[in-house]
């Protein structure tokens, strides 16, 4: 894969994850790192939609509740790491700050939270939640938005800076 020019939705995008404001030369290859993990879970989230399993939202929850504790350990961020930074040093992605963990901490919470309504058979909760998860990672994968690391930022008193790094802000 090509990186794609960076743009000031890739940059803020970036800024919004909590990494440091990233030189031009290197805003979308840091942008097409991060967006390594969004992806990989937007096919589990689709295949557990679609299967309507209870273990898929169960590992999932495990896996993101684990990237989020060990950042250094992120099973996706190896991959991509294995993958993709072992021919370019420049493209290694360094382990996540807290609003990346707190994002993958929240998704961990809603993968939880699905596989138990699945488990108990309550179809208009599993419904909503499996809306919610679709969405937040649409947005994440496709928008450049991250609804967990938006809100970690709400909590922290950090609300014009969470708007600035919206993707449709052209400033970050």
């Amino acid at each position: 894969m090509t990186n794609t020019p960076a743009t000031p939705s890739k940059r803020n995008f970036v800024l919004q994850q909590g990494f440091d404001d990233p030189a031009a030369e290197v805003c979308a290859t840091r942008y097409d790192a991060l967006q390594f993990q969004p992806r990989a879970v937007g096919v589990v989230v689709a295949v557990g939609i679609v299967l309507q399993s209870a273990t898929v939202f169960l590992l999932l929850a495990a896996v993101l509740a684990w990237s989020a504790a060990r950042p250094r350990r992120n099973p996706f961020d190896a991959v991509y790491n294995v993958v993709r930074g072992a021919r370019d040093d420049r493209r290694r992605l360094p382990p996540a700050p807290p609003p990346r963990r707190f994002a993958q901490s929240l998704a961990a919470l809603v993968a939880a939270l699905i596989a138990l309504s699945l488990l108990a058979s309550w179809r208009e909760a599993t419904i909503a939640l499996q809306g919610f998860l679709a969405a937040a990672v649409l947005a994440l994968a496709a928008g450049r938005f991250c609804f967990g690391s938006f809100v970690f930022h709400l909590l922290r008193g950090r609300g014009e800076f969470a708007r600035r790094t919206l993707p449709w802000s052209g400033r970050g």
